[in-house]
């Protein structure tokens, strides 16, 4: 455990990975100094309700659902991606709620997942080696050298987006599109289509009990939890200056002790979490995060030491406080069972109270022969189920789900009731800046497969 004290900057003062190396340190530092005076995009008491969301979780009590692009974009940035995204993202809620009996906690990747890690520092093509794609918020996707250099004026027009889908989302969740009616006939729609019975004794179900709370009065008019809902935002924390730059001071939590400076929250999300690449103990982004009181979240790979492991959750959570960390297992479909139960018991023997949640996506990315990247369905439904079966058999609490998703029609994920083929890839709608994505109707059908 670190005792010492901490300050948004002290990252600087460690090794980091995946950080891109801007060539013009002066604009940098002027952009920085900019962000620094911009309003907060999220406020410490949402961060603080969502944490205690999370600490239901942590207890079985609660449900967590994470989901969305695998990368923002700025030249996709429309009304109409944004609500597909929060609806695709409320009617598995509506599905998994029914099936579990338990409140699910949604949170979007959206309004922040900017910047992506990478393999490798630089691509080739025909001979002309250029810097990644490291995602918007640092570059450009073309294959030039202008647009691959990094440019720290893209983060001021990132919290720009964030800022408007943010102003957006939560309209949505507040101003009656969130229905619970609204989203059982979206659902009613695509069962309609699909002629599976698990599917229709589900639909028909959630319509009995709609109708069983409409005759006792529940209805939208009467109670706002059916019209309105709570949505949570979340990315990885992995550019450093734009997260330090969003760094404030809370004051409804000043105290005499700190000269009544407040706690520090990291105001770009509601939820952040490192990632795989970057979860060095004594590496930047977990010097970074364990000093900010947002809910925050760690990847666990299949290669995560078991010390390593207890040692980041003492710097991240030293108060074991329930629904503060959320472990996020991504370990692929032929390795969870091999590799996720022996954290569980290191984790349980030592009394860390954590969310426990499935990154199904990470761990089954594959190269299709004609060499396009994707995943398949059923690598992905067996690592979560996998996920579930090793949490009941540990006696622990399955707490979450995370998936890269799009409300759009997409072509990238190949299997699912669509049948989707490696050679379809090339025919359809293969749009992702990064890594491959459910569709609407893998994501819905996955939503459905849970309730098994």
């Amino acid at each position: 455990m670190s005792n010492k004290v901490w300050a948004p900057s002290g990252w600087r003062d460690k090794a980091t990975q995946q950080m891109p190396k801007y060539p013009d340190q002066k604009k940098l530092k002027e952009v920085e100094v900019r962000l620094s005076t911009y309003p907060p995009l999220v406020f410490a008491g949402e961060a603080r309700q969502l944490k205690a969301r999370l600490a239901l979780a942590a207890e079985g009590k609660a449900f967590m659902l994470q989901g969305g692009d695998c990368a923002e974009s700025f030249s996709d940035f429309r009304a109409n991606t944004i609500r597909d995204n929060f609806r695709i993202l409320l009617q598995m809620a509506v599905i998994l709620t029914f099936s579990s009996k338990k409140p699910v906690i949604k949170v979007g990747r959206v309004a922040g997942q900017f910047a992506k890690p990478r393999s490798s520092d630089t691509e080739t093509r025909d001979g002309v080696t250029l810097p990644c794609y490291r995602g918007d918020i640092i570059n450009d996707i073309a294959f030039e050298a202008t647009a691959r250099t990094p440019n720290p004026e893209r983060m001021e027009r990132a919290y720009v987006q964030a800022a408007s889908t943010l102003n957006l989302l939560r309209a949505f969740s507040q101003g009656g599109y969130a229905d619970l009616h609204q989203v059982h006939a979206w659902n009613l729609n695509f069962v309609q289509q699909r002629s599976k019975e698990h599917y229709d004794n589900i639909a028909q179900r959630l319509d009995e009990t709609l109708a069983f709370m409409e005759a006792m009065g529940i209805n939208p008019k009467t109670s706002p939890q059916i019209r309105e809902t709570e949505f949570y935002t979340s990315h990885e924390a992995l550019l450093l200056p734009y997260e330090e730059a969003l760094t404030r001071r809370d004051s409804t939590s000043a105290r005499a002790e700190d000269r009544y400076e407040g706690d520090w929250y990291d105001c770009s999300g509601h939820f952040l979490w490192i990632g795989d690449r970057t979860r060095q103990v004594d590496g930047g982004h977990v010097e970074f995060l364990r000093g900010v009181k947002n809910p925050i979240g760690l990847k666990c790979g299949p290669s995560l030491k078991s010390d390593d492991l207890l040692k980041i959750i003492d710097l991240l959570n030293p108060e074991n406080e329930p629904g503060r960390l959320t472990l996020i297992a991504r370990m692929g479909a032929y390795k969870i069972q091999g590799s996720l139960p022996p954290l569980i018991r290191l984790v349980t023997k030592a009394g860390k109270k954590v969310v426990w949640t499935c990154d199904p996506m990470h761990g089954n990315t594959m190269t299709a022969s004609n060499g396009f990247k994707t995943r398949k369905f059923s690598d992905i439904l067996t690592e979560v189920r996998h996920f579930f079966e090793i949490h009941k058999g540990e006696g622990t609490h399955a707490g979450g789900i995370q998936f890269e998703l799009t409300g759009k029609d997409v072509q990238e994920c190949i299997g699912g009731d669509q049948q989707i083929t490696a050679e379809q890839l090339s025919e359809g709608d293969y749009d992702t800046l990064c890594d491959p994505r459910l569709n609407v109707s893998q994501a819905l059908e996955l939503a459905f497969q849970l309730c098994k």
